[in-house]
């Protein structure tokens, strides 16, 4: 008995070990094992990741003021603008020596990391001086109200001084990710957030420094996850060991994270840069509008969290399943995830509609019963639309996984933006200028989203010959 109790708990020593690899193969064992052991860390580390901006929107909510909360909450198109691209990026990156590491070509996937790492590097210069220099024109573009405006600048203008911390976190994580280890990078997210929260209190409680504070706080806190990330991949014996000797940028190599990263890259940017203007659109109706579109945004990215993550899982585990040839294990893989995805979803709808007031009052003061009204409104009334949107992310994820960024670029791209600015502009100077037809507009772009990425992903993954084509 006793034996078997020893056996038992070495078993689980083995796996809880096999979790904490750098490298972890997808082309082999079950897949829902797989897809779980890979997306939960991802999860759980996104959820923290959110927990910067969330946070922030707390804490400058409940001890800064309404006008403060609007201001910080409200940024997110303009952050993710820039931001975006380099994810998109990123996932370029992440497909690519995924691919190798499937391929087992460890030659190529040094060549891929360090050209990645060199890459960025560069992109952090050039990101905190754009960041810092369009701030302006951002403001503008999403008009701005007088009142929020001074803290809005404060906020970008020390968020963009600092972004190389989140930068080298990003790049880390997908490397990482690429080779089927998403433990690490949720630990070092742990750290930092939790760094953040701390700090985020002391700031604007103990030293009275408002939303500067809190955006020294998320700075700071984003530099210690992209210090541990950085200290990892120094020092790991795998195959995505970085070496300074070693940094150098591989042409052929560039040329294929450009090929796959460049439509994400776009897609996330421009839809970023496309809800600046959806921004303006509810900034119309007043402060107490955006107030409750702030604190339903807070929730709907973490809505979204399980379906991103089951994407991420599920480009990686096409791309090294393709870099082996394994046809049809790649699309088992696709139909599990998209499963595992909406049933995760579905339950996580039903108490968000039936709290909706509670989750808003938890970030605001209870005495603004305007803007709990409209956060009410939003969570209740978009929240049930979030099931067909798995559609639309898993579908990219494994398109992605397979190379064609492109066409999940085009598709994303004329849903959420295209579509969206022409039904905006209808509804609000031909029909009916109201929060709920303005809001209503995300709903129709994903519905429109996932009707395509269906046809498209049918076409390709169906034909046995297309598929092969992809490898």
């Amino acid at each position: 008995m006793e034996k078997q109790e020893e056996s038992r708990l070495q078993g689980i020593r083995s796996r809880l070990l096999a979790r904490g690899k750098t490298e972890v193969d997808m082309t082999r064992g079950g897949i829902v094992a797989l897809l779980l052991n890979f997306a939960a860390p991802l999860l759980l580390g996104n959820i923290f990741q959110q927990l910067y901006n969330t946070v922030d929107t707390w804490v400058v909510g409940n001890y800064v003021g309404k006008n403060a909360f609007s201001a910080v909450g409200t940024l997110s198109p303009i952050i993710n603008t820039i931001i975006g691209f380099f994810i998109g990026f990123s996932n370029g990156a992440c497909v690519i020596i995924s691919r190798h590491f499937g391929a087992g070509d460890k030659e190529k996937v040094q060549r891929s990391v360090h050209t990645f790492v060199a890459v960025t590097l560069i992109l952090c210069v050039v990101f905190t001086i754009l960041g810092i220099a369009l701030t302006p024109l951002m403001l503008d573009l999403i008009k701005s109200p007088a009142e929020v405006r001074s803290e809005q600048y404060t906020y970008l203008s020390i968020y963009f001084a600092g972004v190389t911390g989140l930068l080298l976190y990003n790049m880390g994580s997908a490397i990482l990710r690429a080779v089927g280890n998403s433990v690490y990078p949720f630990l070092f997210l742990v750290v930092s957030a939790l760094l953040n929260t701390a700090m985020d209190l002391v700031f604007v409680i103990a030293f009275d420094m408002g939303t500067a504070g809190v955006a020294y706080a998320t700075i700071a806190a984003q530099l210690v996850s992209a210090i541990l990330v950085m200290a990892m991949l120094f020092k790991t014996d795998s195959s995505v060991r970085v070496r300074l000797k070693s940094l150098h940028i591989d042409k052929s190599i560039l040329g294929g994270i450009f090929r796959i990263g460049l439509p994400a890259a776009l897609q996330m940017s421009v839809t970023a840069f496309s809800n600046i203007f959806v921004q303006s659109y509810i900034n119309f109706f007043g402060s107490d509008c955006m107030g409750g579109w702030t604190a339903y945004s807070k929730i709907d990215q973490l809505l979204f969290l399980p379906m991103n993550s089951l994407s991420l899982a599920t480009q990686t585990f096409v791309g090294q399943n393709l870099g082996r040839k394994l046809t049809d294990r790649t699309r088992r893989g696709v139909r599990t995830s998209l499963t595992m995805s909406m049933l995760c979803t579905a339950v996580l709808i039903i108490p968000v509609v039936a709290f909706a007031p509670s989750l808003v009052r938890f970030f605001i003061d209870e005495s603004e019963a305007g803007v709990i009204h409209y956060g009410t409104l939003f969570l209740r009334m978009i929240s049930p639309f979030y099931v067909m949107c798995c559609l639309n992310q898993i579908y990219g994820g494994a398109l992605r996984g397979a190379g064609e960024a492109k066409v999940s670029m085009v598709i994303m791209l004329g849903s959420f933006v295209l579509f969206r600015q022409i039904y905006l502009f209808v509804v609000s100077n031909y029909v009916s200028n109201t929060v709920v037809a303005i809001s209503l507009g995300y709903p129709f772009g994903w519905l429109l989203c996932s009707i395509l990425m269906l046809v498209f992903y049918k076409r390709i993954f169906k034909d046995e010959r297309l598929l092969k084509e992809k490898i």
